[in-house]
Order: structure tokens, then C-alpha cells, then sequence
């Protein structure tokens, strides 16, 4: 399953399609005080980080990032400091007017007519059968299944591993019950050597 962008708000994913627009993401660093400043950076009450828990590219500035190699590295001890709280703190509502449902009552006349456009048809995207407009678009979504089929495939090999290694344990631990000398026959009356 892919991991998600710990932070508030965050939409990014770890899929094809994000590594294609070059954006990153980084585990929650194992030293505690380091942990805690991440945790309190994403101002997100009673979170916690777990093992799993990742931050994608976004929330780090251009220099906090060591590119010289070929994996892209954070620098040591930064913070993520780039986030964007005040979409979900000023959030307006607007508010309905009588007159707003006054006149979507009155009848259409000749002076609320609008001349009708023709319009280019548009292609709906709500389905995922619809195929991409453009052909990156759909090399893209090629690409992003081959990768999960490559993945479902390596987690259908992980299993079959699993199970002939649980197999296999069973079949020797009923080889060493057949090997053990069964009870007497006479109830236990046979003489203890060390008696």
C-alpha cells in the first residue's frame, strides 16, 4: 500500500506518478528530540509518528536536501518547515440570499435567455476505465500499473515463500512425533531407573 504524506492536508503519495515529478519522501528520524520537533513542526494534536510515518519533499526547503548522490538525502538535524495551515483556519462560508432564491424562481424571459454556445465535448475522468487524454497521460497510468502488477507479483512470490517454509516446519515437527517411543502399554507400571 502506498504511504501517504503525514502532514495536514497533504494529498502526496508514494506512487510512480509522484517519483515522476521528483517528489521525495522521509522517514521520521529515530533520535527522539529530533522526532518530537517533526511531531510538533506538523501541528497535527496527539500525533504521533510511527515506524511507517513519512514526509514528502513539499514540506522541506531546497537546501535542506543532499543531492549529491544518486538517493536524494536530508541533511542532518533539519526540520520541515514548509506547510500551509491556513487553508483549513480561514475557511468562509457564504451565505444564501432570499433574492438569490427569488430569482432562481422566476421564470426564464427573453432578457435572462443566454444564446447557447456550442461546446466541445469534454472527457470524464470520474471513471477508472476513461482513458487519459493525452498519451503521457496514459503511458503514465501504463507505467503506475505495471509497477503495482510487479508489486502484487513479488508479495504473491513473499507468500508462496511463506507457506513452503510453514509447510516444511510442519512436516518435520510431525517426522519427530512419529520418532517418539510412545507410553508403556502397562499404564506406567514399568520400573523408573532412577528409582
Amino acid at each position: 500500500m502506498p504511504e501517504s504524506c503525514a502532514a495536514w492536508g497533504c494529498k502526496n503519495r508514494r506512487t510512480v506518478q509522484s517519483r515522476s515529478r521528483g517528489i521525495t519522501f522521509h522517514k521520521f528520524p529515530k533520535d527522539k528530540k529530533l522526532r518530537r520537533q517533526w511531531e510538533v513542526a506538523l501541528r497535527r494534536r496527539g500525533f504521533s509518528a510511527s515506524r511507517s510515518s513519512v514526509l514528502c519533499s513539499d514540506h522541506f526547503r531546497p537546501e535542506d536536501f543532499d543531492r549529491t548522490g544518486q538517493t536524494v538525502r536530508l541533511r542532518d538535524r533539519v526540520r520541515p518547515t514548509v506547510f500551509s495551515f491556513s487553508t483549513h483556519l480561514h475557511r468562509l462560508l457564504k451565505n444564501r440570499t432570499t433574492e438569490t432564491s427569488r430569482r432562481a424562481a422566476e421564470p426564464p424571459g427573453p432578457d435572462r435567455l443566454r444564446p447557447t454556445e456550442p461546446t466541445e465535448p469534454t472527457q470524464n475522468h470520474d471513471h477508472s476505465y476513461a482513458l487519459p487524454s493525452s498519451p503521457s497521460d496514459l503511458k503514465l497510468r501504463l507505467t503506475e500499473a505495471l509497477a503495482r502488477v510487479e508489486s502484487l507479483e513479488k508479495e504473491v512470490r513473499n507468500v508462496k515463500d511463506r507457506e513452503r517454509r510453514a509447510k516444511k516446519v510442519v512436516h518435520e515437527l510431525l517426522e519427530d512425533l512419529k520418532n517418539i517411543q510412545p507410553a508403556p502399554a502397562d499404564g506406567g507400571k514399568t520400573p523408573s531407573p532412577f528409582t
